[in-house]
């Protein structure tokens, strides 16, 4: 695999994905480098912004399958990953397999679940593996989340502790198309389908064996300076020391930041990362990671947008560094 390789597949998926999903480019580059850096995403958005749309055609589009969990109240952890079932024509307990054995797993409204059932995700997140009656099954790569939650309707939610938010690497929000010619596109494109599900009118630009190949691309061949390493380092220091911070981002930020910047440097056709790659995920790696002192946080004063890019003023940006 080369890095020419991996921008003209990239470059193939945000092109189909594009014709069929209205919506911020920019927002679909950075969910395809999230994909790419092997993490999950948590998408915050207001219901019928197409977020099922996107995962189905993203899906379809990179040859992975996906499938998709709808957290309510009453979900059970075994739901999710799973359980053993007896067999009576078999005479024994078989393995049905729950819906995290899948590329491409859509969670639902995520926060409409109790923390027992949200915490079925985190091993899958984290390991790549789940744990039944003791036994480990491995998932098979890729694995990627995409999680919803509702900012509106709150009664009866169960936020996401910290430990699961950290889990993520990016936190996105697609909001509403920007133009009146984008939501008239919506309505051309949907009486142009005939249909409400257009995924069986794509057709895949890569499979799934490709698509790990080019993860290991990213992981073995992208160079990263030392530095953009100390870059990215201050800026995650300085998100535990601002004034209006109560706890900053932990080291797997970092890590965050500096996977999913490298992804996108492939993207774009580099093997060697930019402050800008940087720059560009530095609110959606690490906002969702700081929590801010309470009596900021009631007043609403201050958002994370607004410390990060104080925090990035701040931070001498490297002007010399190598390339490969």
């Amino acid at each position: 695999m080369k890095v020419e390789k991996v921008k003209e597949i990239s470059s193939d998926i945000l092109d189909v994905v594009s014709s069929f999903f209205v919506g911020n480019r920019v927002m679909l580059r950075k969910l395809l480098a999230a994909s790419l850096a092997n993490g999950h995403v948590l998408f915050e958005d207001y219901p019928g912004l197409g977020k099922t749309l996107l995962a189905k055609t993203f899906a379809r589009v990179t040859g992975c399958v996906w499938k998709r969990i709808q957290f309510t109240p009453d979900l059970m952890p075994a739901d999710i990953i799973g359980t053993r079932v007896w067999r009576m024509r078999e005479s024994k307990f078989v393995l049905e397999r729950g819906p995290v054995f899948t590329n491409i797993l859509l969670a639902d409204e995520i926060n409409r679940s109790p923390p027992k059932t949200q915490s079925a995700l985190l091993e899958a997140m984290e390991e790549r593996q789940v744990t039944i009656e003791g036994e480990t099954h491995r998932l098979d790569p890729p694995f990627f989340v995409i999680a919803t939650q509702n900012p509106i309707e709150l009664e009866g939610t169960y936020p996401l502790p910290e430990a699961q938010m950290d889990r993520f690497l990016l936190k996105l929000s697609m909001g509403y198309v920007g133009t009146l010619e984008e939501e008239s596109l919506i309505l051309k494109r949907r009486i142009s389908w005939m249909r409400d599900d257009p995924t069986t009118l794509m057709e895949a630009v890569t499979d799934q064996k490709t698509f790990v190949e080019m993860q290991q691309f990213i992981e073995e061949g992208v160079y990263v300076d030392d530095q953009i390493i100390d870059y990215i380092s201050e800026i995650v220091r300085l998100t535990r020391s601002h004034p209006v911070v109560e706890v900053g981002a932990s080291p797997r930020g970092g890590l965050a930041l500096m996977k999913v910047a490298r992804a996108h440097a492939a993207i774009s056709g580099r093997d060697f990362v930019t402050p800008d790659d940087v720059k560009m995920f530095v609110v959606d790696a690490l906002g969702h990671r700081m929590i801010m002192k309470m009596e900021y946080a009631i007043e609403g004063t201050f958002s994370p947008d607004a410390i990060i890019g104080d925090i990035l003023g701040k931070v001498e940006v490297p002007k010399q560094f190598m390339r490969r």
